[in-house]
């Protein structure tokens, strides 16, 4: 039998337990959470000068910069989380931090190719902990709708980063090398470790049951919401990378807006801003799952009728800006209340349940997501036509996942 904790009487004491103000909470785990993004997006303007740099002849060769720290971070997922569940987040999430800031250190001075792939993978993996273990942290002091509103928040300036980092990446190259990129990485990261070490203190409590590795997964595989809204996170995360694989080519391509395709991609990539702070003042009111359910409804709605449109003929720039921009603010309200339904029932194993659901979401999204892209054909239907059946996926999920209480609960 896997050992329980009240969740009821968590609850009731979470904003006595927050052990620093609420707004200095949110940046901090914003700041760790981001920290991934940063570290992918800031990236792409300088793969030119790192080919040049360090004589890379193969062009094929340059997106293993990307892919090798994704897969790091992927493998990292799985690791830190169940550390944390074993030895506490404060301890693990300081060596990770330590251990991104070496890699950065290593990547910023690699004399050969080889050297910065390897420093990569290590970022990716050491990455991982910033974002699980914020994660945990946050359902340590933080349960059901509370979880919510909090994680709507910190999302709100998550978000801003796939916005902002290209332009940042692109203005550090045009004063320095490629090299700054990484140092920024490093001060970035540093920032992140001192504050942590100095304000941010043990979240696990101490009497909370200790699980191996293999209990905490047997408990969060076998918990019917976490399991069932994971899968369904997973759909819903799909939508989102093929929106990241296919928007070059349709803003850029099908549309040719060349230069000015950064302000497309940033104006859709507001509309999650916006969804993630309208979620954070609607969801204590109204409930994370009649808010999901319902959003996600909306959302296979919109882009079942885009599809539709897109079928007679390619769509208008401001259809497809339009359509895209609710879709996105529609998936806003979708994915974070679905994380926290998710998390809810194994608050004892946040780690491993971090670990999880972030690492599935990650391998399944990806994979759905690139098949999406893939079929582009000079028009944004195979997209629009992907999100309606990845949304169908999710509700589907959804529904045999609630069983007999069904959809659109106020809870």
């Amino acid at each position: 039998m896997s050992p329980k904790v009240d969740d009821t009487a968590r609850d009731r004491d979470s904003a006595v337990r927050l052990p620093l103000p609420f707004a200095e909470f949110i940046t901090l785990m914003a700041l760790l959470m981001c920290l991934t993004a940063l570290s992918i997006d800031i990236m792409l303007p300088s793969l030119p000068d790192i080919a040049t740099s360090l004589s890379v002849t193969n062009a094929k060769q340059l997106p293993l910069i990307i892919s090798i720290y994704m897969a790091g971070l992927a493998v990292g997922q799985l690791f830190w989380g169940p550390l944390s569940d074993r030895y506490g987040r404060r301890r693990p999430l300081l060596a990770g931090l330590a251990v991104f800031a070496l890699a950065s250190l290593v990547a910023a001075t690699s004399q050969s190719f080889h050297f910065l792939i390897a420093a990569r993978f290590l970022q990716g993996f050491a990455g991982a902990a910033g974002r699980i273990i914020s994660t945990a942290v946050v359902r340590d002091l933080f349960a059901g709708r509370q979880m919510a509103r909090v994680m709507s928040t910190i999302m709100m300036v998550f978000i801003l980063v796939p916005i902002l980092a290209p332009a940042l990446g692109q203005g550090i190259i045009l004063f320095g090398s490629w090299r700054w990129v990484f140092l920024v990485l490093l001060v970035v990261c540093l920032t992140g470790l001192a504050w942590s070490g100095l304000r941010l203190p043990e979240t696990r409590a101490a009497d909370a049951p200790s699980f191996t590795a293999g209990a905490a997964f047997r408990l969060v595989t076998g918990t019917r919401v976490t399991l069932g809204y994971m899968i369904a996170s997973g759909f819903m995360f799909g939508c989102l990378v093929a929106y990241i694989a296919s928007a070059q080519q349709i803003f850029a391509g099908a549309y040719g807006l060349g230069k000015l395709f950064p302000f497309a991609f940033g104006g859709v990539a507001c509309a999650l801003a916006a969804a993630s702070f309208t979620n954070s003042r609607l969801v204590q009111k109204i409930g994370m799952r009649r808010l999901s359910h319902s959003a996600l409804t909306c959302f296979l709605i919109v882009s079942a009728a885009l599809a539709a449109i897109a079928w007679t003929g390619k769509p208008s720039l401001a259809v497809t800006l339009g359509g895209l921009g609710l879709c996105f603010f529609l998936y806003g309200m979708v994915l974070s209340n679905f994380n926290a339904i998710a998390m809810h029932p194994v608050g004892q194993a946040a780690g491993m349940a971090a670990s999880l659901i972030g690492a599935y979401t990650t391998a399944i999204g990806a994979l759905l997501g690139t098949i999406i892209a893939r079929q582009f054909n000079d028009s944004p239907l195979a997209l629009l036509t992907g999100f309606a059946l990845l949304a169908f996926c999710a509700l589907l999920t959804v529904f045999i996942t609630e069983g007999q209480r069904g959809l659109y609960r106020g809870e």
